[in-house]
């Protein structure tokens, strides 16, 4: 009788099988079965990523255009940095802080270098790139910005995932826009703004998002309505695409991504590759 072994001479084939070997195929044995809403619900943070990049062009250009002065985004940045600040704990009633052992003073520290030290280098961040041409720093802009998007956290577990390259990357480009304004002020509260939208307002998201998720959809839908209202000031026609793209992102991928799920049908039986689960450390000492 026929043997699924190799360790032993068999009167058959190398390729030989009997009736026995299709008895142990399995299928979507490791399929994830995905509900519309979890989906949906998952998808706003695509959704805030894209809101903040188009809330900070839109900033940016009102400050071209010398429609908003330096003076007003920066308080208006302040009010919400304290807000968000005392949001993020008041959320967790300060649990993550006490794991994490860092005091306020600690966070005013850092507050104050960080200001300080971009106060003191806006002239620099002004001149940086005064013997590039425009069209290449909004090319470069573009770019830095769409890698901001690929590369960003949403929760994924994948090798493409990268923070750390993500905010450089929308830092990188906030300084290109930044050193297009008339003055090194506006550099300065530029920048300064982008590390709030960039750097703390996806750390505030994740902590709503895992503690109260109901007041995180109410976020993030009104900050679509925001990054929509402010777009249709310049543009309305660019409102209209970019309320389809996010309406297509949060509503038409999850359907699609749940009729796609039906048709998967991956197979696995004797012929999958050997996994060795036991420990064999032992072996290499």
């Amino acid at each position: 009788r026929w043997q699924k072994v190799l360790y032993e001479r068999q009167p058959f084939p190398d390729n030989y099988v009997d009736q026995r070997f299709l008895e142990e195929l399995r299928k979507n044995v490791h399929a994830r079965r995905y509900r519309y809403r979890a989906v949906v619900f998952q998808s706003g943070a695509v959704v805030q990523q894209l809101c903040s990049v188009c809330v900070f062009v839109v900033t940016w250009w009102y400050m071209d255009a010398g429609m908003l002065s330096p003076q007003g985004l920066f308080g208006a940045a302040l009010v919400s940095s304290l807000l968000g600040y005392i949001l993020f704990d008041t959320v967790d009633g300060g649990a993550g802080r006490r794991e994490s052992r860092r005091t306020r003073w600690a966070d005013l520290k850092s507050t104050l270098v960080f200001t300080a030290f971009t106060y003191g280098f806006s002239p620099v961040l002004k001149t940086l790139t005064e013997s590039i041409s425009t069209d290449t720093i909004y090319a470069m802009s573009a770019l830095m910005l769409l890698g901001h998007l690929i590369f960003f956290d949403y929760g994924a577990n994948a090798a493409i995932v990268s923070s750390t390259l993500s905010l450089n990357m929308a830092i990188f480009a906030s300084v290109c826009l930044a050193s297009r304004l008339p003055r090194s002020l506006h550099a300065f509260v530029m920048v300064t703004f982008a590390m709030q939208i960039f750097a703390l307002w996806p750390m505030l998201q994740k902590k709503l998002k895992a503690q109260t998720p109901r007041c995180y959809v109410g976020v993030t839908v009104l900050f679509a309505l925001v990054a929509l209202a402010g777009l249709a000031t310049i543009s309305s026609v660019g409102a209209v695409l970019f309320a389809s793209l996010l309406l297509a992102i949060s509503c038409l991928c999850p359907y699609c991504l749940i009729r796609l799920q039906l048709l998967k049908d991956n197979i696995h039986g004797p012929w999958d590759e050997a996994e060795i689960k036991e420990d064999l450390s032992r072996f290499l000492m």
